[in-house]
């Protein structure tokens, strides 16, 4: 059947976003990996450019373990035992080895009672959050929290929503006091690390107005921090915003996918908490687990993030970090202060924005712009993410790169922003 009518109204859609400089654009293509040579990191072969080779300033591979010898031989391994692929959800026969190695791997390094995975960290926060919310429940989340929370807490109705100022402790304990008059249970949501921003959520000041508003609520205030960018970017040994800030949530949910370098997502907490979820969460219930071959090669980043060899690497990417930082400085761009290894330059312009993106690829540096509606109007930004793959050679080519970049806007102009 023709989809014609259907169609011509989201050709239009796309025709919009496009006039108000909102489409992402098309997607580079990696189709090689050049290793480490001397004084310079990896490079990247993209589809279309020969060889010629690229540095990537946009991976969420905050550790360079995707690479990894040892990773990488952990999931050839486990593929030729398990096979390439689950071929079951878990609760049928789709539960291997290695996910138990995983899980107990998982909650040992976060000193929790248990953990359990799922097929990313957007799944598991749709998964998770909605299981714990009724018309009972007050819900506070961080203004900039991410996309897949802001979608979760649409998946239910609760008593009382309230969505306060970014990092607004002031404003949360407000919503605490009122939702405490109308609601048995509170469940306060955030970031770890607030991805296109690379600040983190006060984890110490939100756990003490938990505590203090406990005995206020029949059925607790529960703490939930989505910790994706945080663990194994953040802290000595990488244990992420909770190491930072001394404090502990209730539940703890990441992603094997960024600075652990494979996929997958995950949450630790009480045994209690686990065994509901395992029950009653869809995303985990009727959705395929990760391979063995990724939980064998994840179980293995934890292990080398969990030693010397994984804080060495945590050192040298905070050294890269602040590297770039202080080149950024020199060349007097605008950015937002953090310990992250992501850096975001704010540019304030999608045309600008576009231009010097295109500007960097010219380069050979890959780098990616931000604009609404992934960050809020006027904030148009390029979100750089430093690696430990990084060298002081690479970051010094990287900010060469912006230094060559036109300042006026009638060059800007010219290269077609």
């Amino acid at each position: 059947m023709a989809l014609d009518r259907l169609e011509r109204v989201l050709a239009a859609e796309l025709e919009t976003r496009e006039r108000e400089d909102r489409l992402k654009g098309k997607e580079s293509v990696m189709v090689g990996v050049l290793p480490a040579e001397g004084a310079r990191g990896p490079r990247f072969l993209l589809d279309g450019e020969g060889d010629r080779p690229f540095l990537r300033m946009n991976s969420n591979g905050y550790l360079g373990l995707a690479n990894a010898p040892e990773v990488v031989e952990a999931e050839e391994r486990a593929a030729r035992a398990y096979g390439a692929g689950p071929q079951a959800v878990r609760f049928i026969s789709g539960t291997f080895a290695p996910h138990v190695e995983l899980e107990t791997r998982l909650a040992d390094f976060h000193v929790r009672e248990a953990a359990m995975t799922y097929s990313s960290a957007y799944a598991a926060v749709m998964g998770i959050i909605p299981q714990l919310i009724d018309d009972r429940t007050a819900v506070l989340s961080d203004e900039l929290n991410h996309n897949c929370i802001i979608n979760a807490m649409k998946l239910r109705e609760p008593g009382f929503k309230h969505v306060y100022s970014h990092l607004d402790m002031s404003a949360l304990e407000a919503g605490l006091e009122r939702s405490a008059e109308i609601c048995e249970r509170a469940i306060v949501v955030t970031d770890g690390v607030f991805s296109m921003r690379g600040d983190h959520a006060p984890l110490d000041e939100i756990v003490a107005l938990a505590r203090d508003f406990d005995a206020r609520f029949a059925e607790n205030v529960v703490v939930i921090v989505d910790d994706s960018h945080g663990v194994g970017a953040l802290g000595e040994t990488g244990r992420g915003v909770e190491e930072l800030t001394g404090a502990r949530a209730d539940l703890l949910i990441a992603t094997l996918g960024k600075a652990l370098g494979v996929n997958g997502g995950y949450v630790v907490g009480s045994q209690t908490l686990v065994d509901y979820l395992r029950e009653t969460s869809p995303f985990y219930i009727y959705s395929n687990p990760i391979t063995p071959g990724e939980a064998a090669a994840a179980s293995r980043a934890v292990e080398i993030l969990d030693s010397e060899a994984g804080r060495a690497r945590i050192v040298h990417m905070h050294a890269m970090t602040k590297r770039f930082r202080a080149g950024l400085a020199r060349l007097s761009h605008e950015t937002i202060p953090g310990r992250h290894p992501i850096v975001p330059l704010m540019v304030r312009s999608p045309a600008r924005t576009r231009a010097l993106v295109a500007h960097l690829r010219s380069q050979g540096v890959l780098a990616t712009g931000l604009h609404f509606p992934v960050v809020p109007e006027g904030e148009d930004e390029i979100r750089f993410q430093i690696s430990s793959d990084h060298t002081a050679g690479d970051i010094d080519e990287a900010l060469a790169a912006l230094a060559s970049f036109p300042a006026s806007n009638e060059d800007v102009a010219r290269k077609g922003g």
